[in-house]
């Protein structure tokens, strides 16, 4: 039986995007979103973060790894927005001890779609994040939206 289509539309929007909204909670256990890039490991069917100690994420995320990431297709110009398609995943945030090979996937994985930040990768307060997709809504444009298990969703983060 062949790929849905709406998982190799999550695909290639995963493909396509380089930048997320990153939902985290902060101490008082209200909501804080910042931008984040992100790569995709393909063999672990994970998404791969890279992030500094100093930001209000890294400590919010180390204090309550379950995060929401958005992905967005981009706006176009001069188009209706209100069917866009995007998912949101929830997630389960997992730091890679720094030096472990976890940590040795993630910055290659992070590097090959972002080889300019090869010197950030050096910097002792950053850290790489594994995000594991508990499950996902996708909207995949006017109405073409359901929610998804994790392991469908993993199907989209994988080679296919």
């Amino acid at each position: 039986m062949g790929e849905h289509s709406l998982t190799r539309a999550l695909r290639e929007l995963l493909l396509a995007r380089r930048t997320a909204a990153l939902g985290t909670r902060d101490p008082e256990g209200e909501v804080f979103v910042s931008m984040v890039p992100f790569a995709i490991d393909l063999h672990s069917q994970e998404l791969v973060l890279h992030v500094s100690g100093l930001a209000a994420h890294t400590g919010n995320l180390l204090r309550h790894p379950r995060v929401s990431l958005l992905v967005c297709a981009a706006e176009p110009d001069g188009e209706p927005v209100h069917a866009l398609p995007r998912v949101t995943l929830d997630a389960i945030a997992v730091i890679a001890e720094p030096g472990s090979e976890a940590a040795t996937r993630a910055r290659r994985v992070y590097l090959q779609r972002f080889p300019e930040a090869e010197m950030m990768t050096t910097l002792g307060d950053f850290r790489f994040v594994h995000l594991q997709v508990q499950g996902a809504r996708q909207v995949a444009g006017f109405g073409a939206a359901r929610s998804l298990p994790a392991d469908e969703v993993r199907r989209a983060l994988g080679t296919g």
